[in-house]
């Protein structure tokens, strides 16, 4: 697997993201996690988000982080980040996007 690539695929995809929220539109990642596909939080002492595979906590628990302040921090991570892990982990909320490889999983 080549993280250059799913990378290059989780920024596009933020990018299609910011362009859904400017149109007033729900952003994928956002879907995703109200699916309970994966969920995005703050860190216990607030510094920045954790990114967890599905629902932890019952829907009633979650405090949402907002779509804005996720896109900031998520994609400097991803810009800098060689875990491969967290690439897959982003790109599975974007799964049925047509440029997705199922090579990915």
């Amino acid at each position: 697997m080549n993280n250059e690539e799913l990378r290059r695929f989780v920024l596009d995809r933020l990018t299609e993201d910011e362009q859904r929220l400017a149109r007033d539109e729900l952003p994928l990642l956002d879907e995703a996690e109200g699916r309970g596909r994966l969920r995005i939080t703050r860190s216990d002492d607030g510094s920045g988000l954790l990114l967890l595979p599905g629902p932890i906590q019952a829907a009633e628990e979650r405090n949402p982080v907002p779509f804005p302040e996720k896109l900031t921090q998520l994609r400097t991570e991803v810009e800098n980040s060689e875990d491969g892990a967290l690439l897959r982990l982003l790109a599975e909320a974007y799964d049925t996007h047509h440029d997705w490889q199922e090579e990915w999983r």
